[in-house]
């Protein structure tokens, strides 16, 4: 069996997601649209993700 290349990202990408779909889905209904909330919720989940980076790992990725 061949190893497989393990993922060195120690980004909380799935963290903030969760969190930031979660608030989405509550502006969401809200707002009385759902689908809105959970585009605005996933596209701010990418966005913090992102930004929560170190910029010195950022070089390292490259």
């Amino acid at each position: 069996m061949s190893k497989q290349k393990k993922s060195d990202n120690k980004g909380n990408t799935g963290m903030w997601m969760g969190i930031c779909i979660a608030l989405g889905v509550a502006f969401g209904i809200m707002m009385d649209n759902i689908g809105i909330g959970i585009a605005l919720g996933v596209a701010f989940g990418a966005a913090l993700s992102s930004i929560n980076r170190d910029p010195k790992e950022k070089d390292k990725e490259k």
